[in-house]
């Protein structure tokens, strides 16, 4: 009977000793998430995202003209129309569509150096868990771009107000081809920086 007794006691502490420190099944045991896995190399054109619930790098899965659709390990999907972000899904609240009226300034951000520019456009933002109460359509915003040089880059300054919103977006591009290369931008409830392509 002693023997029986034992055992069970054994076998509790064997259970809960990888529960003690900084082991993956302690990580797992205290709800404190998934252990990280390195990701799989990502061939191709790839951006690295952070400021949402955690950093991601986003592959590119589609393209047409300067629309793209990026994926992140997760399942995480940002939608841009050349560096800009127009939607994001699987980030939590924020941009659903972005539509822009005529051409968008940032298309030739250099010209914004000695040409300051004036752009509208509407977005939708989703609000937590697809809620469908927590839909806002249709939100009107006027931007003002202005662009100046910075140690060798061109940065364009995006400051946009409408219906009680008022938020600044930031694009890093080459001073001589005006390829964005890093940016800072608005989605609704975060503000993500994106590195790439």
């Amino acid at each position: 009977m002693r023997r029986c007794l034992a055992l069970p006691g054994a076998l509790l502490g064997a259970l809960l000793l990888p529960g003690c420190g900084d082991t993956p099944l302690a990580t797992a045991l205290s709800g404190a998430g998934p252990v990280a896995v390195a990701a799989a190399p990502i061939a191709g054109p790839a951006l690295r995202v952070t400021g949402g619930p955690r950093p991601l790098t986003f592959a590119l899965v589609q393209e047409q003209g300067d629309w793209r659709l990026w994926r992140a390990e997760g399942g995480a999907a940002l939608a841009t129309q050349g560096p800009r972000i127009i939607a994001t899904a699987g980030l939590g609240p924020g941009l659903a569509a972005t539509r822009i009226e005529g051409v968008d300034p940032l298309a030739d951000p250099r010209a914004l150096r000695a040409d300051p520019a004036t752009s509208r456009r509407s977005i939708d933002l989703r609000g937590a868990g697809d809620n469908p109460a927590g839909m806002r359509f249709g939100l009107a915003l006027t931007c003002e771009l202005t662009a100046a040089p910075q140690v060798g880059w061109l940065v364009v300054t995006e400051r946009c107000t409408g219906l009680g919103l008022t938020f600044e977006n930031r694009f890093v591009t080459e001073a001589a081809t005006g390829q964005v290369r890093r940016s800072r931008q608005w989605i609704g409830d975060v503000v993500l920086e994106v590195e790439g392509p």
